[in-house]
């Protein structure tokens, strides 16, 4: 899932972070890299699951991506009560932006998975909730592109323009001799 549109969409729905908010792939290289002012968000990729292809003769998976946003708070007591209930009312305010959204046309819209404390110290309170969205990977449509390797041999086919069919007739001992007695052509529509 890409992440500058949920980082853009936050930015313009949740006020209380006033712009504070980033994106990346990893939790580890956001702290390090985006130094924003307290209270901030930071959205990042965190996992895709795929399901077990739901046809036979082509690939076609449902799969979830989900995506965190931490929140990084200073707290202003040690036990943390205070930014327990501000983590209350910005975790509101996450569902307002997010949950029903869709992030684009190929997904569902956005759900709202879990929520856990990552760290706090006399600094920092820093939660994570994750969020959740899926999409289906393998066209509905032969008009749509591809989007796997399979799609993309088939596409290359030439049209099926017709079936020969040749019936051997099963004999008196019940079973076909290997001789065809007659052949017929069924032309295909186009």
């Amino acid at each position: 899932m890409k992440l500058n549109p949920i980082v853009a969409h936050l930015r313009a729905t949740c006020p209380s972070f006033a712009q504070r908010i980033s994106g990346g792939i990893d939790w580890d290289a956001v702290v390090e890299s985006a130094k924003l002012a307290l209270p901030a968000a930071y959205v990042i990729a965190s996992a895709d699951v795929a399901t077990p292809s739901k046809a036979q003769n082509v690939t076609v998976q449902d799969i979830t991506d989900q995506f965190s946003v931490v929140i990084v708070l200073e707290p202003t007591d040690e036990r943390g009560q205070d930014a327990n209930d501000l983590l209350h009312d910005l975790r509101a305010e996450l569902w307002r932006a997010l949950v029903g959204w869709e992030p684009g046309p190929e997904y569902s819209s956005i759900e709202y998975g879990k929520g856990a404390l990552l760290h706090i110290s006399r600094a920092r309170v820093v939660y994570q909730f994750n969020f959740i969205a899926e999409f289906q990977l393998g066209r509905n449509s032969k008009s749509d592109p591809p989007e796997t390797w399979q799609e993309r041999e088939l596409d290359g086919l030439p049209l099926l323009e017709g079936l020969n069919i040749d019936y051997d007739l099963i004999t008196n001992s019940g079973a076909p001799d290997g001789r065809v007695e007659f052949n017929t052509r069924e032309d295909l529509p186009q």
